[in-house]
């Protein structure tokens, strides 16, 4: 019986969660109520209370889901790379997945501005799970890096090269792709290398790798 209630519970939780998606990207996370979200996902609002006390927790869940289901196929690719090149090109194959979606993104933006006002909500944006933080990246690429390299210092440019592309790309100024951005950031890591870790082993130039 209580994996029956289980099971339930998980699909009126995920039931929910598309619906919020649904109309968050058809509407914004601002102008969508908690019972818009429940009438569109045909339940009562107590529902919604049983799982989240309020809609920023439910956001914060949607996207940790969507993070989780590139995290696995990404660590198991990264670990194959052969250099830093290899390992940077690796991530943002994936970060091109995920601004593919330009409704995803203007609806993480929206979040995060919100989020920016609020102290617990800032604290928590800042964590692994609800974005490719600063740590997070520093993390992936240290393995690829010269002993004593800043990966924290790389890992911060290529968030911050990543979150400003999400605005450009939501504004739809047709300016820059992705490519671009993610061959500046290849160019630059590898730069910082040079400058920074001089008396390491020569570094791989830019290959300029598949689209």
């Amino acid at each position: 019986m209580g994996s029956k209630q289980q099971e339930k519970s998980h699909q009126t939780m995920v039931e929910l969660m598309d619906a919020a998606m649904e109309l968050f990207a058809r509407k914004g996370f601002r102008e969508t109520s908690v019972a818009e979200i429940t009438r569109h996902a045909g339940y009562a609002k107590g529902s919604f209370y049983r799982h989240w006390p309020s809609k920023d927790l439910l956001f914060l869940q949607i996207v940790e889901r969507k993070l989780a289901q590139y995290r696995a196929s990404r660590d198991e690719r990264i670990a194959t790379a052969g250099d830093l090149e290899g390992a940077m090109r690796i991530i943002w194959d994936f970060l091109q997945d995920m601004v593919a979606d330009r409704n995803w993104a203007k609806v993480f933006l929206e979040f995060t501005v919100h989020a920016a006002r609020d102290p617990e909500l800032r604290r928590i944006m800042r964590l692994d799970q609800h974005r490719l933080s600063e740590d997070l990246f520093a993390r992936l690429i240290r393995p690829f890096a010269p002993p004593g390299f800043p990966v924290e210092k790389l890992g911060a440019l290529n968030t911050a090269l990543f979150e400003g592309f999400m605005v450009h790309n939501a504004l739809e100024t047709g300016v820059l792709d992705l490519r671009d951005v993610r061959e500046a950031a290849v160019a630059l890591a590898l730069d910082m290398v040079r400058r920074l870790a001089p008396t390491q082993a020569p570094i791989s130039q830019p290959t300029g790798g598949p689209a």
